[in-house]
């Protein structure tokens, strides 16, 4: 006869595998979403070769150059490019009807240091 999960839990909870540790999470709760946010516009590979591509270019590079490198539409573009935009990693700038796109040069900085702090290598 199998044991109900309640009652196996029970017994679980009254004998620990291991002591307890004293450790918490050093970033806040608020820093953790904004990290999560970049990451989540990072975690798609279009948006890192466009960030690759962007990172190359002393200038900011019009939409359609961008697009000419990619074996998707203008509109998957501009859509990956709002995603990066949103989260600040690139900066935009409208000339006539074209929008230019630059890497955010804050994110240079930023990024290494959400990572150092995520792994607590940096004091947050």
């Amino acid at each position: 006869m199998a044991v109900a999960p309640s009652i196996r839990m029970s017994a679980l909870n009254a004998e620990s595998c291991c002591a307890p540790l004293d450790l918490q999470p050093t970033l806040s709760a608020d820093q953790a979403e904004e990290y999560a946010k970049w990451f989540m516009a990072l975690s798609d590979p279009t948006r890192i070769r466009i960030m690759n591509l962007l990172s190359q270019s002393p200038v900011p590079v019009c939409v359609c150059d961008i697009t000419d490198q990619f074996e998707v539409g203008q509109p998957t573009i501009s859509h990956h490019l709002k995603i990066l935009r949103d989260v600040r990693f690139v900066l935009a700038e409208r000339r006539g009807t074209f929008m230019y796109y630059r890497v955010n040069d804050a994110c240079l900085v930023e990024l290494p240091e959400a990572t150092k702090a995520l792994f607590n290598l940096a004091p947050v």
